[in-house]
């Protein structure tokens, strides 16, 4: 049915034709034991853990249908979930999809959705494996995912210590540097693309926790905010050296782009001084006793992006 809606289809068509979409296009893998189509779906749990987060992509919030394709909405979904297994030192398995639409959403729309979703996930190995629909007024899109620590025990935000050092991997300020382009009438070039499509480091996550790192985040609210985070966790002072930022920023991105945008999932951290880093991670900073805090250059700095405020 050409043009056809999620009204069109109804709730039963709208699932068969997104999980047929995910299984023809080659979403199976060996870590999942049932996909779609049951209750529920079951996965492995390679060391006998899980990583689990889940997050919330909203129309008008998020994203817009007019700056954004439907991929690229599927994308940036799985990105944002997958950079959180990625922080922990793991790595993604497994998505769960829940989608709200309005009755009058094609269905072309919510199939480009799944391949977003789709290829993002393929990018660590993972796959959708089940999910839900419901009807509301706007786009919504809840993922949860799923991941494995391979042995090691998780890398969480409370365990920097005086005397490491401060670390960023992937892109940092270019999502924000992106939407300001959109806002002003540009819709193509390099930054339009990170805002749209995300790139975590996927990869460096787990080969941080293998080199011994003792914090990590996912740049998700800006640099200053996340590390901020950090900072409260671990009870300690996160200073960031002004050059040393500006040195790994790309083209068109300012510090107060990297510092105070959102959505790059980037991903930072501390570890200990004289540390071996992976290709793809840079020292930016250092880590001193509290009052938990954020400086540049010794000045303090202010969070980022925060909901309801």
């Amino acid at each position: 049915m050409p043009d056809a809606t999620a009204r069109d289809l109804g709730e039963r068509e709208l699932i068969a034709r997104v999980t047929e979409r995910l299984e023809i296009l080659g979403s199976r893998s060996d870590r999942v034991l049932l996909g779609p189509g049951d209750d529920a779906a079951v996965v492995v749990a390679p060391d006998g853990r899980v990583v689990a987060t889940t997050d919330v992509l909203v129309e008008g919030v998020h994203f817009l249908r007019e700056w954004s394709s439907p991929q690229d909405v599927g994308h940036k979904a799985a990105a944002q979930n997958l950079a959180d297994v990625m922080a922990m030192g793991g790595t993604a398995t497994a998505l769960l999809v829940a989608l709200v639409a309005p009755p009058d959403l094609p269905v072309d729309w919510a199939l480009g959705v799944a391949e977003g979703l789709r290829d993002e996930a393929a990018r660590v190995g993972a796959v959708v494996v089940g999910g839900d629909t419901a009807q509301g007024d706007r786009v919504v899109l809840s993922i949860t995912a799923l991941g494995d620590l391979a042995g090691r025990p998780p890398v969480t935000r409370s365990g920097a210590r005086p005397g490491d050092v401060v670390v960023v991997a992937g892109v940092l300020g270019a999502s924000a540097a992106g939407l300001a382009l959109l806002r002003d009438g540009e819709r193509e070039g390099p930054l339009v693309d990170l805002h749209r499509r995300p790139q975590p480091p996927y990869a460096l996550g787990p080969a941080l926790a293998a080199a011994g790192a003792t914090s990590l985040v996912d740049v998700s609210d800006g640099l200053a905010d996340d590390l901020g985070h950090v900072a409260r966790a671990s009870g300690v002072s996160v200073g960031l050296h002004r050059g040393r930022l500006e040195a790994v920023l790309p083209d068109g991105v300012t510090l107060e782009d990297a510092l105070h945008g959102g959505e790059d999932h980037a991903l930072a951290g501390t570890v200990p001084a004289g540390t071996p880093l992976p290709d793809g991670v840079v020292a930016v900073g250092r880590v001193d006793p509290g009052p938990a805090a954020v400086l540049l250059d010794g000045e303090p700095v202010r969070g980022g992006w925060e909901h309801f405020t």
